[in-house]
C-alpha cells in the first residue's frame, strides 16, 4: 500500500467558486487540458483548466454532493520539491518540468481534488481535499514548506478558516487557522477533536 497524504482546506460554502478561481491561477500556462465547465450549487458556473475523472465534459454539481478534479499546479522549488521533480518515478499525469519556470516554480501533478460542498465538521463550510497521487508526492507534501505555503495561501485566498495536513497517522496537522499559520494537532491539547477545531471558525450562525 502506498502513501496517500492530503491537504484539506475549509472555506465558507459560498466561497467555493472564489477558491477554485484562485486554484486555477496556480495551473500551468502551457500544456493545459481543454477547459472544464462546472456548475456549482445554486447554479453558479465557472471554467477551470483541469479535468474531472480525466474527462473534460461539463460537470453539474447544482444539487450539491461532491466535485472531483484532477489538478496540476505550479509550486515554488525548495529542497523537497527539487527531490521530487528530479527523483524520477513520476506520478500519473503531466511530467514535472526539470527546470523551474520564469517565476522559479515547478509543475506538480496530478493532485486529486475532492470538493465536498457541506463538510462533516461544519455544514456551512465546504471541504477541499487535495490528495497526492503517489507515495513520493506524499513525502513531498509532508516535507516541503513551499507546498504547505501553496495550500495555506489557497485557504487564505478563498477566505477560508483552516488548512490541515493528513499524513495517515493518528493526528491531523493544523497548518493554518483563521488567518494565522501554526503547528497544532487534532487530537491534541488545544483541539481534542475536529469538532473543537471547527468551533473556532467564524461565521457559525445559520
Amino acid at each position: 500500500m502506498g502513501l496517500d497524504y492530503s491537504y484539506e482546506i475549509f472555506v465558507p460554502a459560498r466561497n467555493v467558486a472564489r477558491t477554485l478561481a484562485a486554484l486555477a491561477e496556480l495551473a500551468p500556462r502551457t500544456g493545459r487540458v481543454p477547459p472544464l465547465d462546472v456548475t456549482l450549487p445554486g447554479g453558479g458556473q465557472l471554467v477551470v483548466p483541469f479535468t474531472s475523472n480525466f474527462a473534460s465534459e461539463p460537470v453539474d454539481c447544482s444539487a450539491g454532493g461532491t466535485l472531483d478534479l484532477d489538478t496540476t499546479i505550479m509550486c515554488g522549488v525548495d529542497d523537497a520539491v527539487r527531490a521530487y521533480v528530479e527523483g524520477g518515478g513520476r506520478a500519473p499525469g503531466p511530467a514535472p518540468e526539470p527546470e523551474p519556470d520564469e517565476l522559479g516554480r515547478a509543475r506538480i501533478g496530478y493532485i486529486y481534488l475532492t470538493v465536498r460542498f457541506a463538510s462533516a465538521p461544519h455544514p456551512r463550510y465546504a471541504s477541499m481535499e487535495f490528495t497526492a497521487a503517489t507515495s513520493r508526492m506524499s513525502v513531498m507534501f509532508e516535507r516541503s514548506a513551499s507546498v504547505r505555503t501553496v495550500f495555506t495561501g489557497l485557504a487564505a485566498a478563498g477566505g477560508g478558516a483552516c488548512c490541515v495536513l493528513d499524513t495517515e497517522s493518528d493526528a491531523l496537522q493544523v497548518c493554518w487557522l483563521n488567518g494565522r499559520t501554526l503547528r497544532e494537532t487534532v487530537p491534541g491539547p488545544r483541539f481534542p477533536s475536529l469538532s473543537d477545531l471547527a468551533a473556532t471558525w467564524p461565521d457559525q450562525d445559520p
